[in-house]
């Protein structure tokens, strides 16, 4: 399942995989990973992405809370266990 999130004029695509326990939503950043800042409140999860240009933040809706946030090769993952 694919999820549009929005911000602004700006268009990214989230990765939704459900499996029986557990919830993971993937983007591609496209960033180093010491660029990249997620902090989670309630079923939000902020993200700000600092670029030399200025910094960019958006929201990512999530189905529960947290239980895992990791970024690897400018993929950012959260995993939500049910």
């Amino acid at each position: 399942m694919n999820q549009r999130q929005f911000n602004g004029e700006t268009e990214r695509f989230v990765r939704r995989y459900d499996y029986d326990d557990t919830t993971v939503l993937a983007a591609d950043l496209d960033i180093d990973e010491e660029d990249v800042y997620v902090d989670t409140v309630d079923d939000t999860a902020i993200v700000v992405l600092q670029r030399e240009d200025g910094d960019e933040e958006f929201e990512i809706d999530l189905p529960g809370t947290a239980a895992n946030i990791d970024t690897q090769n400018g993929v950012l993952t959260i995993t939500i266990t049910q």
